[in-house]
């Protein structure tokens, strides 16, 4: 059996490429086809890898600037066939390379979905996330129309959807009329794990922590105003666009402090060292979650998305219902009452590693 894996771009680091990583290293032997690939800002290790780009790297500041290209991504992934020598297509979609076809008839094709294509089915937080144009907008806008009943179609040509979560599991049967099976993306909690090291500050009270990049719809303000408010020390790890409007925030509050990006083996002792996690956004999945209860820290989140996967009220962490002060405020109430057992956190966070990622999808494989 030959495999092909496809990605949807190649220039920026993020959870897609985590579980892009995950895959290759499953399957060594199968290429990567995407549709542009930066070397430059890909790992070095990278470079020994099989990965086939299109004739979309030639195209001006593409690596930079890709979101006003999004049309061309997908007349370029409908165009885009995987030569007829493998027999499994492993599409690891975020947008477009879902309509990618076989030259193979008989090819099956399994898809890993993170999210079905934001750019035509939220494209309004889309273009104020990614900072689209004002003026190019309209013109994008009056084009999803056409692109989502393409993907639909595209969508009908999958042999087996693959969700990340019940919120993508969900999406997928809503907007592709499919159904899909849940598999948790790949979190390597063999980098994370408890540690008996003793606190940098004995008499010091735990902080709360943060570990997230650093943009609006994160709601990392809502934690340092409900903390800053309750006198509770908070640490904020990360880096990103609305980085000053957080420094403003926090200004008033010497408890809360933004620490910037770390490295690794830092954010490991930042999570072992930590009273709990903080988790105030709306996700996909979040991976970041699972990093700190693999090193046995409950995580307190807003109960939506990815979180209502991954987080166990009352057990793993503690749930809030609204994002609003009053409702993080009434779960850091209710995490004060409860007793964790670390052990047990753990144990929860290793049904999300690697290896059970792995095992998963060798059986659906087959």
């Amino acid at each position: 059996m030959k495999i092909a894996i496809v990605h949807d771009w190649l220039n920026q680091l993020g959870g897609a490429e985590d579980v892009l990583e995950t895959l290759h290293n499953m399957f060594p032997a199968a290429p990567v086809f995407t549709s542009i690939y930066d070397r430059a800002r890909m790992p070095a290790a990278w470079q020994n890898w099989d990965i086939r780009g299109s004739w979309m790297d030639k195209l001006p500041a593409v690596y930079r600037k890709h979101q006003p290209y999004m049309p061309m991504f997908a007349a370029t992934w409908a165009n885009y066939q995987i030569p007829s020598e493998y027999d499994v297509i492993i599409s690891n979609k975020s947008a477009f390379c879902i309509g990618t076809t076989s030259a193979n008839p008989n090819a099956r094709h399994i898809c890993y979905c993170l999210t079905p294509t934001r750019f035509i089915y939220d494209f309004d937080s889309y273009a104020a996330r990614e900072r689209i144009p004002t003026l190019a907008k309209p013109i994008l806008w009056l084009m999803n129309a056409v692109l989502r009943q393409w993907e639909r179609r595209a969508a009908q040509r999958v042999t087996t959807f693959v969700a990340i979560s019940r919120e993508i599991q969900a999406r997928i049967k809503t907007y592709y009329n499919r159904d899909s099976v849940v598999i948790y993306p790949p979190v390597d909690t063999r980098k994370f794990n408890q540690t008996i090291d003793p606190p940098v500050n004995p008499s010091a009270v735990a902080p709360f922590f943060i570990a997230s990049r650093l943009l609006p719809y994160k709601r990392i303000d809502l934690a340092i105003e409900t903390l800053g408010l309750l006198g509770l020390p908070l640490l904020i790890a990360g880096a990103g666009r609305d980085r000053e409007r957080l420094d403003r925030l926090a200004a008033p509050f010497p408890h809360i402090k933004l620490l910037g990006r770390v490295s690794d083996q830092a954010l490991s002792q930042l999570l072992n060292q930590c009273r709990a996690f903080i988790f105030p956004g709306l996700e996909d999945f979040g991976i970041a979650p699972i990093q700190a209860m693999a090193c046995g820290k409950p995580v307190i989140a807003f109960a939506g998305g990815g979180a209502l996967d991954t987080v166990i009220d009352g057990k793993t962490g503690i749930l809030f219902q609204q994002q609003t002060r009053e409702s993080l405020q009434k779960a850091l109430h209710n995490f004060s009452e409860v007793r964790f057992a670390p052990v047990e956190i753990r144990a929860h966070a290793e049904k999300f590693s690697i290896a059970h990622f792995a095992q998963e999808m060798v059986k659906l494989i087959g």
